[in-house]
C-alpha cells in the first residue's frame, strides 16, 4: 500500500514538475534521495 502511494507521488511530481530531460533527471535524483533517507530511518 505504501509503495502504491509512493509511485503516485512520483508520477505526480514527474508529470507536473519537469519539462526537459535534465529536469526529469533532477526530479528522479531528488526522489531517490528521499527514498534513501526514508529507508535509513
Amino acid at each position: 500500500m505504501k509503495s502504491i502511494f509512493l509511485l503516485a507521488v512520483v508520477a505526480a511530481l514527474t508529470l507536473s514538475g519537469c519539462n526537459t530531460m535534465k529536469g526529469f533527471g533532477q526530479d528522479v535524483q531528488k526522489v531517490g534521495g528521499k527514498i534513501e533517507n526514508a529507508g535509513s530511518k
